[in-house]
């Protein structure tokens, strides 16, 4: 059974910083196209970070890039998030995503970790 499960948000100032994980059971994320979203209530789920699964570059939401960081621990089956410079802005439930070819395209999400950022 595949399982992706994020931990590491919480309740953060603003200019402070967070590390967010996705550790992954059931599939390999080294071979999966691994993304991280956002959502406010009554908003639209966005696209933030998202690594390829080879060649190829990271891409950032241009209202992170330079202050968040995707990156693959693969010892640990695991992706993280460092969110550095954290605005209010970025307050929501974030979710990782893991893209994967078994065959066919398939696709898997976390149940998600919330992120406050507040004074």
């Amino acid at each position: 059974q595949v399982q992706l499960v994020e931990s590491g948000g919480g309740l953060v100032q603003p200019g402070g910083s967070l590390n967010l994980s996705c550790a992954a059971s059931g599939i390999s994320l080294s071979s999966a196209i691994v993304s991280w979203y956002r959502q406010v209530p009554g908003e639209e789920r966005g696209l933030v970070a998202r690594i390829p699964d080879g060649s190829g570059v990271t891409t950032y939401v241009d209202s992170v890039a330079g202050r968040f960081t995707i990156s693959r621990d693969n010892a640990k089956n695991t992706v993280h998030l460092q969110m550095n410079r954290l605005q209010s802005e970025d307050t929501a439930v974030y979710y990782c995503n893991a893209l994967i070819d078994e065959g066919r395209l398939s696709d898997y999400w976390g149940q998600g970790t919330q992120v406050t950022v507040s004074s």
